[in-house]
């Protein structure tokens, strides 16, 4: 029986044979510790949009594996993720009043300076994820949350220790970098909001000015600002990092639809939705149930831990045609890697654009880059990515300010 504490070897570098049979043999499996892992498309898209059966509250699971009272549990059982209304509802009001269309496109002129300024730096023999993937997700949602430059330099590590303590087992040290990662991002933010509160930014671009500032409905306690502001930079660092990583390794090891997008970047949108699909930056989602359920013929207590397969859900052949090819005009393409329902990812929109505009200008500047030997895998289940993409950047087309992005969806 496939369980996720004891992944088959080879799972964390390549889980997708492995979920391919999950869904032909076992699309609802139980797991040792009672939990059950989901695998179809259908099953996770009902569970997403029924608030009522499957909760996002973490407390129960959360308490064993982080102890009750600790940096990790503090934060994951308060983040706008792991949490229900009202909460969930509060939270995601105020941010999503901070992202609107009209904020969006103003975002836009900083985010392709950001990118333009590292293909202008880039070396020829550059490391994609540390030299341009890694860079721009942590300059957006520094910029979102206005956060000087000269203090951004941790935000990456933090990030990355918080998250890699979701993964389905620990080690004593990934435990405890975890917990000081939390601690001390804690620590910057009572200071940073300190300081914004005595000088507030513009609520309508400064989303920390606005998550202070609260809305009608009232303002958020300490605890859930601070662990809130946390949850924006890990949802939005890592994910958006996999996205374009995984972009390039995908387009790179498939010549032929690199030269289809090469040929006609307006199908940049229908590209980056692919991605999403195939190597979907987010493997895996939770939920708990709230009451028995049957699934798959699976009788499911209350109370029981879910792990929403979304990479499998993305390759379900009852939804998706020919799925393990990579096809950047496919259309519809319903993957599930924003998850769905009242959960769906609040800065969808905004990790869309982050895409596009990296993967279009990259390619625009490099169509010819190569990847070198050395590629190194991300090391993890719930996150699906590299740490590391070795490239040679081989006949760089001459820089241009304009007239390289391509069209917005």
């Amino acid at each position: 029986m496939f369980t996720l504490a004891h992944p088959p070897a080879g799972f964390t570098e390549n889980p997708f044979p492995h979920y391919d049979d999950l869904l032909a043999h076992s699309p609802v499996t139980p797991q040792p510790d009672g939990s059950f892992l989901i695998c179809r498309h259908a099953d996770l898209n009902a569970i997403y949009r029924d608030t009522t059966l499957y909760i996002s509250d973490k407390k129960q699971a959360f308490a064993p594996k982080f102890g009750p009272g600790t940096p990790l549990y503090e934060h994951h059982t308060t983040s706008l993720v792991f949490s229900d209304p009202p909460l969930h509802t509060h939270v995601r009001r105020i941010m999503t009043g901070a992202l609107t269309p009209k904020a969006l496109a103003g975002m836009e002129p900083g985010l392709i300076k950001t990118v333009d300024t590292l293909l202008d730096d880039m070396p020829q023999d550059a490391d994609l994820i540390e030299d341009f993937a890694s860079i721009i997700p942590i300059q957006i949602i520094g910029n979102l949350l206005d956060i000087p430059l000269s203090e951004r330099a941790p935000l990456r590590d933090w990030s990355l220790a918080i998250l890699g303590a979701l993964e389905p087992t620990l080690t004593a040290a990934q435990l405890q970098r975890g917990h000081t990662a939390v601690s001390e991002f804690k620590a910057y933010l009572q200071d940073l909001i300190a300081r914004r509160r005595a000088r507030p930014g513009d609520p309508e671009t400064d989303v920390l000015t606005r998550l202070i500032n609260g809305d009608a409905k009232g303002q958020l306690s300490e605890i859930e600002l601070i662990q809130n502001c946390i949850f924006i930079l890990n949802a939005g660092h890592e994910t958006t990092t996999n996205l374009i990583g995984n972009g390039l390794a995908l387009l790179h090891d498939c010549p032929s639809q690199k030269a289809m997008l090469l040929s006609d970047l307006t199908l940049i949108n229908t590209a980056v939705e692919e991605v999403l699909r195939l190597r979907s930056p987010n493997q895996f989602g939770n939920r708990e149930t709230t009451a028995e359920v049957t699934i798959g013929g699976h009788v499911i207590p209350a109370g029981t831990n879910l792990h929403l397969c979304i990479g499998a859900a993305n390759r379900d052949p009852e939804v998706f045609d020919n799925p393990t090819e990579f096809d950047i005009t496919r259309q519809p393409n319903r993957h599930l890697a924003f998850a769905g329902g009242p959960h769906v990812c609040v800065g969808l929109t905004l990790a869309r654009m982050e895409g596009r505009i990296a993967l279009g200008r990259f390619l625009t500047r490099y169509p010819d880059y190569i990847l070198s030997p050395g590629r190194t895998p991300g090391g993890r289940i719930r996150f699906h990515g590299y740490t590391s993409l070795p490239s040679r950047l081989m006949n760089s087309n001459a820089p241009k300010k304009t007239g390289l992005t391509p069209p917005a969806q």
